[in-house]
């Protein structure tokens, strides 16, 4: 295939009947399949076939859908563009010779070539919204706890959620229908949503909604992005919504406090991989350590040796209160920024991401640019809460995608504000 979307392709046959019934779906590689190997992108984890089903692929089974293959993926979900998989990377097929965006860019691919009718992707600072906007689909990232992480293997677990990615709002919403809901094998989940009907909510009814535009998540974006996200909310004004201006001056911060964190949590939940507990073994001689340390270096790409030391320097003695702990403080400020805006407003609306896909190969050498690339994404993910991309246009040729972010279990009105966009 060659836009490189599957790691594996193979058919898992779910149930009959159920409300996917006759629909494939593509799984991202993180997420663990019976019988089926789950790699993360990455060669630390090539022959690794998992023995047990994960909540959300339970689900699918159950509601007769038919998994079609595991999506590539940034390794370990580190990656804006689904170029740093041990596999290769994904081209994005709206777009040719430009990423998909990560790291769930596998995933929106397999929707947006109609190589599957829908996908499931993890977010962790923008996962599933910034592929959405760059291959022209819809993604849904929920709030934290609505969806169980069981069978996810963690990457930065009190950021990350699984969602959906579908071509239209109201199929994005019928399959998170599907995933969501509380699970006793994940203790982070919440009754929020059981027996939800996320999917009626996307009637486009947005008629006395009130929008707020963060000023700060749009100063700075492209110039063609922005024309299509003034289009955008000129649209859904004209559908009776009212859109204004608001502040979240702590979103600033926002990047330098997520990533510090999610390294942090990275550096933590990857040391099982060391070749004797979990993962590739290069059958080394020697003393642990040396063992340790060659697996790694050997299995590991660039990006997730840089993320684990960065992490792991920032949880250092002398250094936790001086760079994790400010972090921590920074997320609070988040949340409580969020908490106040929507005392005002119903819902919030940004760029999804501030410009067009990359060429291939464009960010590689220069990672701050791929981390600033996340900074309309990750303060979402820093309160936990919903947030959904829609397709708004394109600008010289491009995709442009449009968030709405909800309050917390918010999910019918943010499914509501992108489905009047449709």
């Amino acid at each position: 295939m060659s836009e490189n979307i599957f790691i594996t392709e193979e058919t898992i046959e779910g149930e009959e009947g159920g409300s996917l019934a006759g629909k494939s779906v593509a799984v991202k590689d993180n997420i663990s399949t019976e019988g089926v190997r789950t790699t993360c992108g990455s060669a630390m984890l090539e022959e690794y076939v998992p023995p047990y089903d994960a909540t959300v692929v339970t689900k699918l089974k159950d509601a007769g859908a038919t998994i079609v293959g595991k999506a590539n993926m940034d390794e370990f979900g580190m990656g804006t563009t689904t170029e740093t998989s041990a596999f290769g990377a994904t081209e994005n097929p709206v777009a040719p010779g430009r990423v998909p965006g990560g790291s769930s860019g596998g995933s929106a691919a397999a929707v947006a070539a109609g190589e599957a009718d829908l996908a499931l992707g993890t977010d962790t600072g923008g996962s599933i919204r910034c592929p959405a906007a760059f291959c022209g689909v819809v993604g849904i990232k929920p709030t934290y706890g609505l969806v169980s992480r069981y069978g996810l293997v963690a990457y930065a677990n009190s950021l990350e959620q699984i969602g959906p990615i579908a071509p239209t709002v109201e199929e994005a919403a019928g399959l998170l229908d599907v995933i969501a809901g509380a699970d006793e094998h994940d203790a982070t989940t919440r009754d929020e949503g059981n027996d939800s009907n996320y999917a009626s909510a996307a009637d486009g009814d947005v008629d006395g909604l009130d929008i707020g535009v963060p000023t700060e998540l749009v100063e700075g974006a492209d110039d063609g992005v922005v024309e299509q996200f003034k289009d955008a909310m000129e649209d859904l004004e004209s559908q009776g919504a009212t859109v204004h201006d608001v502040s979240l001056p702590s979103v600033e911060h926002a990047v330098e406090a997520y990533y510090v964190i999610a390294m942090s949590e990275a550096s933590s939940n990857l040391a099982r991989y060391d070749g004797v507990r979990y993962g590739h073994s290069g059958g080394y001689d020697g003393n642990w350590n040396e063992v340790f340390s060659e697996a790694r270096e050997e299995a590991f790409g660039d990006e997730v040796k840089r993320r684990i030391l960065l992490g792991t320097y920032a949880l250092s003695a002398g250094y936790h209160d001086k760079y994790y702990k400010k972090a921590q403080d920074a997320r609070a400020w988040v949340k409580q920024d969020f908490d106040s805006a929507f005392e005002d407003v119903d819902v919030l609306a940004s760029p999804t991401m501030p410009v067009p896909p990359f060429e291939l190969g464009e960010s590689l050498d220069d990672p701050l640019q791929m981390y600033l690339a996340d900074a309309n994404t990750v303060p979402v993910n820093l309160a936990n809460l919903p947030a959904i991309s829609v397709p708004a246009g394109e600008t010289d040729g491009l995709p442009v995608g449009v968030q709405f972010i909800g309050p917390k279990f918010g999910e019918r009105t943010v499914i509501r504000t992108g489905g009047a966009l449709e």
